[in-house]
């Protein structure tokens, strides 16, 4: 967990609330607030980014580490589900290149001002984003489970 000094300015400057990883910010000041953890606290060392399905919301979740003190901190933004967009941080820390293109592959989330916005895990016709509680099973590309037979 980072220092409290480091809590309280990102609450001055992002308006950054606490969380058990870290810090939520609102999505608008995501970009500011990770260039200020870089910039000004010395977390320059990007861990993983990361999403989460919470029905009506897409959590998205930035992990960089401050590499003399050992410290990590969590960012977490919130985007509305039927509206996933976000402001790209790849150009703040070029190791979330891959992840944002993972988080879109995987949760549809589109990343503004990303570098190379395309698929990076899945076939580039694969249809849906297979991390969403609301992706269809019973399509060509979901999941089916094993028919049921007498034995079983």
């Amino acid at each position: 967990m980072p220092a409290a000094e480091v809590l309280e300015a990102l609450a001055a400057r992002c308006r950054a609330r606490e969380f058990a990883l870290g810090v939520e910010v609102d999505a608008e000041v995501l970009v500011d607030c990770m260039r200020a953890l870089r910039d000004a606290h010395g977390y320059r060392y990007y861990i993983l980014g990361s999403a989460t399905d919470r029905g009506e919301t897409l959590e998205i979740v930035h992990g960089v580490r401050n590499l003399a003190s050992g410290d990590e901190i969590f960012v977490k933004a919130t985007v509305p589900a039927n509206r996933p967009e976000l402001d790209s941080v790849a150009l703040v820390y070029s190791g979330a290149e891959w992840h944002e293109r993972e988080i879109f592959d995987l949760f549809g989330v589109t990343f503004r001002g990303h570098p190379d916005p395309r698929r990076i895990l899945l076939p580039d016709d694969y249809e849906g984003n297979p991390l969403l509680k609301s992706f269809a099973m019973d399509t060509p590309w979901g999941y089916r489970p094993a028919a049921k037979t007498e034995e079983s």
